[in-house]
């Protein structure tokens, strides 16, 4: 369970931060608060991501298994 937590947080944290980053620079280029977005949208992210991860790790890691091993 413990490993479990801590990818779910290391996991979400890269995404979620990587994603916001992506997301707002299509959105608004390279404007000169982009930081500032940037970091709210990360804000908010970041909880959604890793609640997600949290609950649909274990389903999608056991889903890979299943794919790699007809593959």
């Amino acid at each position: 369970m413990k490993h479990r937590i801590i990818f779910a947080i290391l996991m979400s944290f890269t995404l979620s931060l990587i994603m916001s980053a992506w997301i707002t620079y299509v959105n608004i280029g390279l404007h000169p608060d982009f930081v500032t977005f940037w970091m709210h949208a990360w804000a908010l992210a970041w909880p959604a991501a890793g609640i997600i991860s949290f609950i649909a790790g274990p389903f999608l890691h056991a889903l890979a298994h299943k794919l790699a091993a007809k593959i």
